[in-house]
């Protein structure tokens, strides 16, 4: 019996997470009509499935228009998650392999008080690398994870740390004026990663990238940094790549789906058209 349960079973959370991902990343409300056309489901099956999802809470129907949207049993798991989470140990595995792939030292920081906070690092499986310290600070406008983690700041937010903090320069290639640190911004969010050409220290290269949260909220940056004559202007595409890469991992890993929600949903709209 249970053996022969289990397949229905699968289908059954499938289609029931299915429609939790419909309302994340297309709601905030959706009518059972919509869920059932977009899941391609019939009606009956989806008013089922809904029905178990608000009896748990995890969906709630309005009483103004009678349409479906998240419940807050999913803010009581997601605290709780976020309370547990230890960014050190979480982000480890991904600062390891980008190291080893680009034989680089890998970094993971976030924006604290105008200032970039070096929460965990992994150094190059080199003799000649880049040796960093955690707990460390740098100024946010000179710097890859920086200008990263700026990049996706509010505006209001941006100029007041240009007031507060200024744009001191540290080297030739230092973004001093404002006018240069927004374009600069702007070719981070167009490109979706930032590079230091060696704007904080002289012979200092880097690169980084955003990590999202399961909202989609920048909270970190993934960046890694080595001598100007490795990382050479011919490198950086393929560096950046892997740097890229290994941000949208932990994104994915912090909750984050993007394009991937698109994709797994459609996966389940397949099956469920096979079985419906």
């Amino acid at each position: 019996m249970d053996n022969k349960a289990s397949p229905y079973r699968v289908q059954v959370l499938e289609r029931s997470l299915g429609i939790l991902e419909l309302l994340c990343s297309e709601g905030p409300e959706l009518s059972l009509i919509e869920l059932s056309e977009r899941l391609r489901l019939h009606k009956s099956t989806t008013h089922r499935l809904v029905g178990v999802l608000e009896q748990h809470r995890f969906v709630e129907k309005s009483s103004n228009n009678g349409k479906y949207r998240l419940g807050l049993k999913l803010f009581e798991l997601g605290s709780k998650a976020i309370a547990h989470l230890d960014w050190r140990e979480r982000a480890r595995r991904f600062l390891q392999r980008l190291a080893f792939e680009t034989g680089e030292t890998a970094h993971l920081c976030i924006l604290d008080d105008g200032e970039v906070l070096y929460l965990e690092k992994v150094e190059a499986p080199r003799t000649v690398r880049v040796p960093s310290i955690v707990g460390r600070r740098y100024p946010a406008h000179c710097g890859a994870a920086g200008k990263t983690l700026l990049a996706f700041q509010p505006e209001e937010e941006i100029e007041e740390l240009i007031k507060r903090r200024g744009l001191k320069a540290y080297t030739r290639n230092t973004l001093t004026t404002p006018a240069q640190l927004r374009e600069g911004l702007r070719l981070v969010r167009e490109q979706g990663y930032a590079i230091d050409n060696e704007e904080f220290e002289e012979g200092l290269e880097c690169i980084g990238a955003p990590i999202r949260d399961y909202s989609g909220k920048v909270v970190a940056a993934i960046s890694i940094a080595g001598p100007a004559f490795r990382m050479t202007e011919d490198k950086l595409p393929v560096l950046a790549r892997s740097v890229i890469e290994a941000a949208q991992e932990l994104s994915d890993d912090l909750g984050y789906r993007g394009e991937t929600v698109k994709k797994e949903r459609s996966a389940v709209v397949d099956e469920a058209q096979v079985t419906a």
